[in-house]
């Protein structure tokens, strides 16, 4: 597995926020592409899509917070089943800062933070 990944060197932030020099290398981790948002706008370096969160997870989570824990728990086992995605994953963070971009609205309760607990070895809720 490596070295452990620094938890500051996976961060997490909405499509539609700018861009920043600390972001590192972004990858858009959603299934669909963020509402609204040109490809250069969402200055994306890569589409993840395949470790997004199922379509029948998604439509069944629906950004409910009463759902949030099974919806941690259920993607954490859907992602069990991409090892080879979450070792990249893990190995571009090693090589400098991942952000897991996400165009949900709530900034807590979404995909990309549970990929990221899952990244940094944590366990869902």
């Amino acid at each position: 597995m490596g070295a452990r990944i620094a938890a500051d060197d996976i961060r997490v932030k909405r499509a539609y926020e700018r861009r920043t020099a600390a972001d590192g290398t972004r990858i858009l981790v959603d299934r669909l592409w963020p509402r609204g948002l040109s490809r250069k706008a969402a200055a994306i370096d890569r589409w993840a899509k395949e470790i997004a969160p199922s379509t029948a997870l998604r439509k069944w989570f629906a950004h409910d917070p009463a759902r949030w824990r099974e919806f941690q728990r259920r993607y954490a086992a859907e992602l069990r089943r991409h090892s080879d995605a979450l070792r990249m994953l893990r190995a571009q963070a090693r090589r400098g800062p991942v952000t897991l971009v996400y165009s949900a609205r709530d900034e807590v309760h979404n995909d990309a933070v549970v990929l990221r607990n899952v990244l940094l070895g944590r366990s869902p809720a």
